[in-house]
């Protein structure tokens, strides 16, 4: 007779921005090393995780949404485990519980590193453990750490923000900015590359501001400038930058510096300086619209993304028309736009002249149209032009159904290719081909594929495939490349 006992199996949910995806990779790497198994994603895991996001509407009603769906399962599941951790966490301790007894864990954005620990404290003990920390004990990234993608992967370079925009709860919930040390971050950069990585996206909530805690206002450029001299990095990527502190050594960085991507998310979220002031962004139109003009004149090529919040307390139709006047301007290659709606716990919900609904929704609807005809038409401008994409995994909705693979260009557009004359090519490998159509989200390349380059993260992905997999979904579109696009504007 054995007695070997099969491990408990885990499933991480997440919700929210890139560094609750990344904090996710530690979840999922702590769980690992204490002897969790991914749960396959047809079987209920004994381990259940919600990393959660405060600043989305309606955060806390999806959580207990999901939580009372797993009730059920929980009562007639002896020692399944519910975890609820990051920003929602940290804000509403004391409700999550009250409102849902049956979890076993709430910890927050300070204390991911304890997981394991509360989890085996709460089955011997037979009762909740809430464990919430107000500051940052161990640096996230000196945490075991699971990747999601074989050839692409994010680093964090810093977490907290040091800003106060009404609009925002991040602050409150994520600290004070933290920097990690360059030489950490470098080494961590090239441990990854060494395991197969490619692509690196330098992730915090405002990486312009890196350097403030250690005294060096240029730190950010030169950590740009010292990936350069990584040999095997291929593309360097950074999210998110602040309008008010992105300076030209920042630009002259980017575009000096091969492996760097002429990609740039700059969030704008609105482009009426009344607004902006009451937003407490510290940059004012001309400001933005002078990045904007300067990066341009570095990299004529550069791909420029945005964040935009529509209806915003006091916006008026002049206000908003302002807003319209920078996205004509700045002519973004794509825009989050958001419908401005109250967040308990920030100063902006507290203001008067909230804008009706109806008004909010009239507006966005028109900046909506206005972003997808620019997009359109600056993507049609790529028609007949030969890029060279890093091949994605499921990154096309359709790819199944259409034969297409999908793969991201320098700039980060999605560009779905026929792979003709590219048997074998992997996630990770380099094809070069011919932009034969253009949407307004992406691009296609329906003729042959022009050059295939297979690389060091192809064989990384084909040796991870191969092997036994112990993956984790994370919420995410798929196992592509890190989206540089923030989902919710959280930051920056």
């Amino acid at each position: 007779m054995s007695n070997h006992v099969a491990p408990r199996t885990y499933e991480v949910r997440t919700y929210g921005c890139q560094m609750n995806v990344h904090d996710s990779e530690r979840l999922t790497g702590l769980l690992e090393e204490a002897g969790y198994v991914a749960a396959a994603t047809d079987e209920q895991a004994d381990v259940v995780v919600f990393n959660t996001c405060a600043v989305r509407e309606n955060a806390d009603n999806r959580l207990y949404g999901n939580l009372g769906h797993l009730a059920p399962v929980k009562a007639q599941r002896p020692g399944m485990q519910i975890a609820v951790g990051g920003c929602l966490a940290q804000k509403d301790r004391a409700t999550i519980t009250r409102r849902a007894p049956w979890v076993d864990v709430v910890f927050g954005t300070h204390n991911i590193g304890s997981l394991p620990v509360l989890l085996e404290r709460a089955r011997v003990q037979q009762e909740a453990q809430v464990e919430i920390l107000e500051s940052l004990e161990v640096f996230p990234s000196t945490l075991p750490t699971r990747r999601e993608s074989a050839y692409a992967a994010w680093v964090s370079v810093s977490v907290g923000c040091n800003n106060t925009c009404t609009f925002c709860i991040v602050p409150s919930l994520r600290g004070k900015e933290k920097d990690r040390r360059p030489g950490e971050i470098l080494a961590e950069v090239e441990a990854l590359v060494a395991e197969g990585v490619t692509e690196i996206t330098l992730l915090g909530q405002n990486v312009n501001s890196y350097g403030v805690e250690f005294g060096d206002r240029q730190a950010f450029s030169k950590l740009l400038r010292a990936c350069g001299d990584v040999a095997g990095l291929e593309r360097v990527r950074f999210t998110s930058p602040h309008p008010a502190e992105f300076t030209d050594d920042v630009i002259e960085a980017m575009a000096q510096t091969p492996n760097v991507m002429h990609s740039l998310h700059m969030p704008l979220q609105s482009g009426s300086d009344r607004i902006l002031k009451a937003m407490r962004r510290s940059y004012r139109q001309a400001r933005y619209l002078g990045i904007i003009d300067r990066v341009r004149a570095a990299m004529p090529d550069a791909a420029i993304t945005t964040d935009i919040i529509v209806g915003f307390p006091g916006e008026t139709e002049e206000d908003f028309e302002a807003t319209l006047d920078v996205v004509r301007q700045a002519r973004f290659a794509g825009a989050f736009t958001f419908q401005y709606s109250k967040r308990p716990g920030t100063p902006a919900a507290e203001l008067p002249d909230q804008v009706p609904a109806e008004v909010v929704q009239e507006r966005y609807e028109r900046l909506v149209t206005l972003v997808n005809q620019i997009t359109w038409e600056e993507n049609q401008r790529l028609v007949g032009s030969r890029l060279e994409l890093m091949v994605a995994e499921g990154e096309g909705r359709k790819d199944g159904a259409t034969h297409r693979m999908s793969g991201r260009a320098p700039d980060n557009r999605l560009v779905h290719f026929t792979p003709d004359g590219a048997e074998g090519v992997r996630p990770g490998d380099m094809v070069t081909v011919e932009v034969t159509y253009a949407a307004p989200h992406h691009l296609v390349a329906d003729g042959p594929v022009l050059a295939v380059r297979r690389t060091r993260a192809g064989d990384a992905w084909e040796g991870r495939t191969a092997a036994p997999s112990s993956a984790v979904g994370l919420g995410m579109p798929g196992l592509g490349a890190p989206e540089p696009l923030p989902e919710a504007p959280a930051c920056g």
